[in-house]
């Protein structure tokens, strides 16, 4: 007997666990490790994964497996291993961790469908068996049938099935929800042209076309699709069907990746000349890949010191060695520019992986990956579950940015994802950044990483010159405008020299609020507690977060006054401003709403590349990953956006996000210049990124974080609480931080329960608890346990619980390096 367990897709925490399912013979070949299945739940068919076998089970009436669900398991052992840990330590289903690894087709409905791969001649037809040849009447007469229907044909096994297309002689495709996530192509080629010259010889005069197409295959024996065949000769389908019946032609009909880049053409190019820096670089990168052993390495270098370069150079010598590379950038940095650079240097062996594609092409090129027809991925955050099977180097650009955080279950962060599959794989994992986080910059400093910097910009390129702007003294001298003296008279310099500026703004729309002037009540959205957003070009107001939209009132709707106003500064406001400041001025604006279109993205930057417009303004998406030669401006708008929240790591942001556009500028042949306007400008964290003081800054954020216990220092759980009801909430609140007070290790720091930053969310009131704790396996092992039972602890359907965890280790023989406070300062201090 042999039995699979399996995890079932009802994620409930009673279901969270491995079930026994008897394997029925005919399914002995086809289910592994990673195999999705279809398997009887109750009363209900239900799809799971099989993680493991056994030859005994303590079930007493064991049910047995329907149907085993792909050809190829969409997972690989290591990711089901991997998919077990996340449960555990991201206090999520089992299920949840499993699905969030492979493309979101997989979540639809499911059906494989047989197509014939070619016509079927009848000198084969009669060397086929009777249930092969049932199938294939079948298949000529409707085109297609189903895998399902197939298997019911007398005689009909899977194994045949199997070996059908093992030959080549059926191709199976998956439809989902209705959807073919495939695509199908017709290739023609001919026989050898002696026998081509021959057939165009016995042809009547009056086969015109006929003729012509042989003629064809004479002048280009190379095979063709049929589509391109057809046009290039102004002929039809019928014509080239009687061809091939004769026996003259060959055609066969394969599947055909869809390609989101095959219009585009990538010029090829070659490794470039290293500076000394680089190639020490490359070289510390290249030792422990050449060795095969894992290694974490945070690649320090300042904007422009050519870390892409090292990236690529790094990863030729992982191709060399057979093995497979993983490249994550932030999703706002996954540009045209960036995919240039790796499909020019990598051309075919490269698959993309992000948002902007639709199901169907991420489907496509995430089949690539698992059948081991590329060597490279390059995405964003989920591409770290790219299930290569021989990875020597993973890759993380920029990575302190915050989309590697997941927001949905399972809330991992790809960095520990990383650090995960790198040990599995035995890999490098190179974490690279010019502003890398505190906790990635403390490991690096007390030897937990290896750190390699790249202190200056290629060819030796100075660093923009930086200009901080007090705003408050603008306002003293008479300046209401949203553009100081200092950045209008670098704008017309700039202008004037026909080189571009890139304006930053952290916020979009026109104006941040509106408000009423008679009473002083702002118009906020009825299901959040949050301020609306005027967008001028259609004349409404907006949430941010739940969608909800309004026309802009003509009067207060609490004291019917008319005077309604616009306030604060948005993109759509700064691009009006500018318009009106420097007429003829050609700005280009980027935010969500500009680029939320496929392809708007890239053919914006397109346009700013070939010099359409002078300004680029835009949000974060426009802060990092850009190089444009003839950029050599870059003005903040308002650095202060982000420095007052209510989060830790405030200053930590703003810094990141001041030498990320700063980095912008002047990056080629023309110096650069920064303008960073400011109602802080005393402020660390914005005196330090202006002056380039990053070793200054990362001390004295250390130092902070350590005197009130956040991380790298401590650990964190922050749970989220929403409830329908403000009163329900606060008691289930107070209950739950009695629970894991009674529950939980005694040297657990609570804070809370507290509303967070906004205490309504799409008309759910919310609180929020902060644990803090220290990296310790026992109190993280209870605190775990903890926090799973509270998820049984109400019966309210209405109450949802999520938990996040800050820093998790998924590596069980890391080295906790957490040192007494002096030694950490005098490490840190170090320089």
């Amino acid at each position: 007997m042999r039995v699979a367990e399996v995890i079932v897709d009802v994620p409930t925490h009673d279901t969270d666990r491995p079930f026994d399912y008897l394997i029925p013979a005919e399914l002995q070949e086809e289910i592994h490790i990673g195999s999705r299945v279809q398997v009887p739940f109750g009363h209900r068919k239900v799809i799971g994964y099989c993680i493991g076998f056994k030859t005994t089970s303590s079930s007493i009436r064991l049910k047995s497996i329907y149907d085993v669900m792909d050809l190829v398991p969409p997972l690989t052992p290591e990711l089901v291993e991997l998919g077990k840990v996340m449960a555990d330590e991201y206090l999520c289903p089992t299920i949840t961790a499993l699905q969030s690894m492979v493309p979101a087709v997989f979540k639809g409905s499911y059906q494989k469908v047989i197509h014939p791969s070619s016509e079927m001649s009848e000198n084969i037809f009669s060397l086929l068996n009777p249930a092969e040849q049932q199938l294939f009447k079948i298949l000529a007469a409707r085109g297609e049938y189903t895998w399902e229907e197939a298997c019911k044909i007398p005689n009909m096994t899977r194994r045949l099935l199997r070996k059908l297309v093992a030959e080549k002689r059926i191709f199976v495709t998956e439809r989902i929800e209705d959807r073919i996530t495939k695509q199908k192509v017709t290739w023609v080629w001919g026989k050898d042209i002696h026998k081509l010259k021959a057939a165009l010889s016995s042809l009547s005069a009056r086969a015109i076309r006929q003729k012509e197409v042989l003629q064809y295959f004479i002048d280009h024996p190379d095979e063709i699709e049929l589509p391109k065949l057809l046009a290039r000769l102004q002929t039809t389908r019928s014509t080239v069907k009687k061809l091939v019946e004769q026996g003259w032609l060959y055609w066969e009909e394969r599947e055909q990746y869809r390609d989101p880049y095959k219009n585009r053409q990538f010029e090829q190019t070659t490794p470039l000349p290293l500076t000394p820096e680089q190639q020490q670089a490359l070289a510390g990168i290249s030792k422990p890949i050449i060795e095969e052993k894992f290694h974490t390495i945070l690649l320090h270098g300042v904007t422009g010191s050519g870390k892409t370069e090292v990236y690529l150079q790094t990863i030729e010598e992982v191709l060399r060695q057979g093995r497979e590379a993983i490249v994550l950038v932030p999703e706002i940095s996954l540009t045209p520019q960036m995919v240039q650079r790796f499909k020019g240097r990598f051309g075919e062996r490269v698959a993309v992986l992000h948002s902007r594609l639709s199901n169907g092409e991420r489907y496509d090129e995430w089949r690539k990956i698992r059948r081991g027809e590329v060597q490279v991925a390059i995405g964003a955050r989920s591409a770290i579950f790219a299930p290569f099977q021989h990875i020597g180097l993973i890759i993380i650009d920029e990575e302190h940015e915050t989309s590697y955080k997941q927001e949905e279950n399972p809330k991992y962060h790809a960095r520990d994802i990383a650090l995960w599959r790198a040990q599995a794989h035995h890999a490098t994992l190179v974490l690279g950044s010019a502003t890398p986080a505190v906790e990635s910059y403390y490991h690096a400093r007390t030897g937990e990483y290896e750190w390699i910097q790249l202190k200056e910009r290629v060819h030796g390129r100075p660093f923009p010159q930086v200009q901080v702007v007090d705003m408050r003294e603008e306002l003293r001298l008479g300046n209401r405008s949203m553009f100081s003296g200092a950045l209008t008279g670098s704008l017309i310099e700039c202008m004037k020299r026909g080189e571009q500026a890139v304006l930053f703004l952290n916020r979009r729309g026109f104006a941040t609020f509106v408000m009423c002037r008679e009473c002083g009540e702002t118009i906020t959205c009825p299901h959040c507690d949050i301020s609306l957003t005027y967008h001028q070009t259609n004349q409404t107001v907006r949430c941010h977060y739940c969608g909800y939209a309004e026309g802009l009132p003509q009067i207060c709707p609490h004291c019917q006054s008319k005077h309604i106003r616009h306030f604060g500064t948005g993109t759509q406001r700064v691009e009006a401003e500018l318009k009106r400041q420097f007429p003829g001025i050609q700005v280009i604006r980027m935010d969500v709403d500009t680029t939320s279109r496929k392809g708007a993205h890239e053919k914006l930057l397109s346009q700013f590349r070939e010099g359409k417009a002078q300004v680029l303004l835009g949000t974060q998406m426009i802060a990092k990953g850009l190089d444009f030669p003839k950029v050599t401006l870059v003005g903040v708008i308002a650095a202060d956006t982000m420095l007052h929240l209510p989060d830790f790591r405030a200053a930590e942001r703003t810094f990141q996000l001041l030498m990320q556009v700063g980095g912008r500028a002047g990056r080629h042949e023309q110096p650069g210049k920064v303008v960073i306007q400011t109602y802080s400008p005393e402020h660390y964290s914005i005196r330090l990124a202006a002056s380039y003081q990053t070793e200054t800054f990362y001390h004295q954020e250390c130092l902070i974080r350590k005197r009130h216990s956040y991380p790298p220092f401590c650990r964190l759980f922050t749970i989220l609480l929403s409830y329908p009801d403000r009163l329900g909430l606060m008691k289930y609140g107070q209950e739950i931080v009695q629970f894991i007070r009674n529950h939980a290790p005694t040297n657990c720091q609570l804070l809370g329960p507290v509303p967070p930053t906004i205490p309504r969310l799409k008309d759910r009131y919310r609180l929020q608890v902060l644990i803090k704790f220290q990296a310790d396996p026992i109190v993280t092992a209870r605190l775990k346990q903890t926090l799973h039972k509270l998820r049984n602890l109400f019966d309210d359907k209405e109450l949802r619980i999520s938990m996040s965890r800050e820093m998790v280790d998924l590596i069980s023989d890391r080295k906790v390096l957490m040192r007494e406070q002096s030694e950490e300062i005098e490490i840190l201090s170090k320089h």
